[in-house]
Parts: C-alpha cells; sequence; structure tokens
C-alpha cells in the first residue's frame, strides 16, 4: 500500500465544485492480484453543510482532482461517502486514478 499525505482536495458534482478544507487527507493505493484500488480519507472538514449536503442525497458519485505535498496531481471518478458527526469524509475511487504512476 502507497499512502499520499495531500496538500489540496477538490470535487465536483456537475457544474457545482467546493474546494475541500480539512485538517488532514491521506491517499491510499492498494494493488493486489493485479488490481489497483484507491480512496481518500480526510478529517478535520470545516463545510458542514456540504457534508450534510451527500449525506441527504443518494447522488454520492463526484469527480475528485487531488494534489500531494510534494506538488503531484492525480484525478479520478469516485464516491463521497460524508460522515458528517465526525468532521469527516471516505472518498472510494471508481477506476483508474489518473496522475498516478507519473512522476
Amino acid at each position: 500500500m502507497e499512502t499520499y499525505d495531500l496538500a489540496d482536495l477538490a470535487i465536483n458534482q456537475g457544474p457545482a465544485t467546493w474546494s475541500l478544507a480539512f485538517s488532514r487527507a491521506k491517499l491510499m493505493i492498494v494493488s493486489e492480484y493485479g488490481t489497483r484500488l484507491w480512496f481518500i480519507d480526510v478529517e478535520g472538514m470545516t463545510d458542514e453543510n456540504l457534508l450534510k449536503q451527500f449525506a441527504d442525497s443518494d447522488e454520492i458519485g463526484v469527480d475528485v482532482k487531488a494534489t500531494t505535498i510534494g506538488g503531484r496531481q492525480m484525478r479520478g471518478r469516485a464516491f463521497f461517502h460524508p460522515n458528517p458527526q465526525h468532521l469527516a469524509a471516505a472518498i472510494r475511487g471508481d477506476g483508474q486514478l489518473e496522475g498516478y504512476g507519473q512522476p
């Protein structure tokens, strides 16, 4: 498993785009048996309205753009799973993570 601390994280759904404010976000990439999964755990989110909006919605598919602490940019399609009670979210990748494997 590879992990990357994120400096910047944005999601969009249709015409709406949110730049997420957080205290910690970590991208994890798991390669196993010829498959690759990715997910992002976000903690200390400040936008409670966004978390509530996704908690109340059946439409949780988003496009993700992440920038690591080292400046590497990656993007992909994912599902946004909010946890309003803990001001956190789990973002589960759905398919390829563009920018991974490219320095």
